[in-house]
């Protein structure tokens, strides 16, 4: 069975199915968030997007997504805030918080999965293997609410 199949299964299972997986941008800069959009649209997933920290941890108790993509350098809240307030909320706290930042230096990554991020992707994204990326984080988490964390 393949990568993708696997996923299916899997939402299909928690979801029903014809439901896709959720996604909640958080993002402030307007290009990187219709490109990522753009990306995720085009492979099935439903997109929900929040310009600050604040107003993203609003959404995401709105909405309950299945992954959270969210950069670290934002307006109002920065993204370690929003991450550990993410992790301190029971209906929140298992799903996967991936950070997509420009964040590169020596101890950037320690810091993202330290406030409670799963994983770390580099800005610029990569639009080839960027859905390849965020499934991974999509696949770990267990039906059961569970994730398999993996730090590659």
């Amino acid at each position: 069975m393949g990568h993708r199949e696997q996923i299916y299964l899997y939402l299909a299972d928690r979801k029903g199915k014809d439901m896709k997986a959720t996604i909640l941008v958080i993002e402030d800069n307007e290009k990187n968030r219709y490109l990522t959009t753009f990306i995720l649209e085009k492979h099935g997933y439903q997109v929900f997007q929040a310009e600050d920290g604040q107003a993203g941890i609003a959404l995401a108790h709105q909405i309950k997504p299945d992954l959270i993509l969210l950069d670290i350098q934002l307006p109002v809240m920065d993204g370690y805030a929003v991450a550990r307030e993410l992790r301190q909320n029971g209906e929140l706290r298992d799903v996967p918080i991936v950070a997509v930042t420009s964040y590169a230096m020596v101890g950037d990554r320690e810091q993202v999965l330290a406030a409670g991020c799963v994983g770390y992707i580099e800005k610029p994204i990569n639009p080839a293997t960027f859905v390849t990326e965020i499934e991974q984080y999509l696949l770990a988490r267990k039906p059961n609410g569970t994730q398999e964390v993996r730090h590659d």
